[in-house]
């Protein structure tokens, strides 16, 4: 589809404009003016309660934003990807993610192929060796059943599931110890390891080209700490599973690749949490609970696909989003589940959110002239009311928020969940209406103090709220954001679903690392600060060990 460029749009040009007179009006006085306006500025879908009436927004900003969509073809693009059509352009790819999570019976055929019996009959295997492992039946070297479960893998291949596995930790089987490494640090690997029984324990190898420096410099020592507690390297065909598409590579690791789970090549890493990178989730929470959260993800596509665009939940989101960052000219979005559990969904959002949008060249190669991926980040509820709500409330620096709510907690304990909730409501409420010098001085404060203590409010915020969290919510809501992350990116026109950005750092540092032994040759090609970092760190590496530091 022929697209003039985003700045040229009539609605973009538009909004630049109505963006200035908007910057001039606050919360409190458009809501006066429109009592009504929490009652239509809210939206139901896929069991969600979506209230974006803290906005900063009019209808008519709505109007622009929706008409904004339309100019940059979003639903176009949409389709085009349900479709199986290569919108990644610069792999030359399909985007199917949302085949992961389609029912058996419907076939969809790409290149020749159809991809979703593909993804069922790897799903049958996945239920398979899950139900195993869960019912002791798959066991160990020594004939122990496992009772533990390391994920090694890094970027998608680790945040999804770990993220996955803490939102439903309430679903898993508590017998069953998880655990998670990714950090080519040998603490991440060290501390996971430190006090299980290798004879109980199976590692999940998880890398699409089993190439990933990371994940193979871990699984080599996990490799090695099974071997040599076993002394047998038999053990390897009992211990360890892989996730990959890389068979030979998988084999000569010492993998069976009748235990390799494969993916394909149009699934994107930070998409991937529902496909046999979900192996680790799918063993803790069981093949029917794996459905469930499947089902979830399959019914936002449902709606995304088929809801008018100004009935569009995740078309809402990512125009919100949008409106704030490139007209508001706010940086960074607040992600704040009030729950728990969800206690890494901001850490998986910020890898789905800045690797898919994180971009500075449209689809066709030219540099982009305005803002695209703003940065994502959160904690849960209440825990960052106590650290960082200060800056979001007084700083300079406007952030809006998205708060995610539950009406109901899976652990319900006195008044916990309803003393909860109302932090959410009442957080949402502050940032929009603030607290002026009159109502200060109305309470009785001390004109010394009340500069200090105004809050002057109009900052924006979305409240996301749902009955309680589930397999099947945990679904909908990560397709949320997915297709959020999507609509943002198609008008910005951009490719979400490349990351070079990622390669170049990897590309130096497989350089680097020989320069660093103390015997290497002292000619180094690096800039001079580089350089001089790599001699120092020989330096020190040459010094004996030093635990005091005083």
């Amino acid at each position: 589809m022929s697209l003039d460029s985003l700045p040229d749009r009539s609605a973009w040009r538009a909004l630049s404009a109505h963006a200035g007179s908007m910057k001039t009006r606050h919360l409190r006085d458009i809501f006066h003016a429109d009592p009504d306006r929490g009652t239509r500025l809210r939206l139901e879908a896929v069991g969600w309660y979506f209230d974006y009436s803290k906005n900063l927004v009019t209808d008519e900003t709505l109007a622009l934003l929706l008409q904004l969509a339309r100019e940059s073809g979003v639903a176009e693009r949409r389709d085009a990807m349900f479709a199986g059509e290569h919108i990644n352009v610069s792999e030359d790819r399909a985007v199917l993610h949302v085949a992961l999570r389609m029912p058996e019976d419907t076939p969809l055929e790409v290149d020749g192929v159809d991809v979703v019996a593909d993804v069922h009959r790897v799903l049958a295997r996945m239920s398979a060796f899950a139900e195993a492992v869960r019912s002791g039946e798959w066991r160990g070297h020594t004939g122990k059943p496992i009772r533990n479960v390391v994920n090694v893998g890094i970027g998608g291949s680790d945040l999804g599931p770990v993220m996955a596995y803490e939102a439903l930790r309430h679903f898993a089987q508590r017998e069953l110890t998880f655990r998670f490494v990714s950090n080519v640090d040998a603490t991440d690997f060290v501390e996971a390891v430190r006090d299980l029984d290798p004879e109980e324990t199976l590692f999940i190898i998880s890398s699409k080209t089993f190439g990933t420096l990371e994940t193979l410099t871990n699984a080599t020592s996990a490799r090695a700490w099974i071997v040599d507690h076993l002394v047998d390297e038999r053990a390897v065909a009992k211990h360890f599973v892989a996730v990959s598409t890389n068979a030979e590579k998988v084999a000569a690791f010492g993998i069976d690749v009748t235990n390799m789970f494969e993916f394909w090549d149009w699934v994107g890493g930070r998409y991937s949490m529902e496909s046999a990178i979900g192996l680790s989730t799918m063993i803790a929470i069981g093949p029917e609970n794996f459905t469930a959260m499947l089902q979830g993800f399959h019914a936002m596509d449902e709606h995304f696909k088929s809801a008018p665009l100004e009935e569009n939940l995740p078309v809402l989101l990512g125009l919100l989003a949008l409106w704030n960052h490139d007209f508001l000219g706010y940086p960074t979005v607040g992600v704040m589940p009030y729950d728990q559990y969800l206690h890494r969904l901001p850490a998986y959002l910020q890898q789905l959110t800045m690797e898919s949008n994180g971009k500075h060249v449209t689809l066709d190669g030219q540099h982009v002239t305005y803002d695209t991926g703003p940065v994502y980040w959160g904690e849960p509820g209440t825990n960052g009311q106590h650290s960082f709500y200060q800056l979001i409330h007084q700083g300079t620096t406007k952030v809006p928020v998205d708060f995610i709510a539950f009406a109901k907690s899976l652990n319900p304990l006195g008044e916990h969940h309803d003393i909860l909730i109302s932090n959410v409501f009442a957080q949402a409420e502050a940032l929009a209406f603030g607290k002026t010098e009159g109502e200060l001085r109305a309470e009785g404060a001390s004109e010394a103090v009340i500069p200090h203590r105004v809050m002057e409010g109009n900052r924006p915020s979305n409240v996301l709220l749902t009955k309680e969290l589930s397999p099947y919510v945990l679904g909908s809501l990560v397709a949320l954001y997915e297709h959020s992350v999507f609509v943002q990116g198609t008008v910005w026109g951009i490719d979400s679903f490349d990351q070079w950005g990622v390669e170049l750092g990897k590309q130096l540092s497989v350089k680097i690392i020989p320069e660093l032994t103390c015997d290497a040759t002292p000619e180094l090609d690096h800039d001079s600060s580089t350089n001089t970092l790599i001699t120092h760190y020989r330096s020190l590496k040459q010094t004996g060990p030093d635990h005091d530091h005083r």
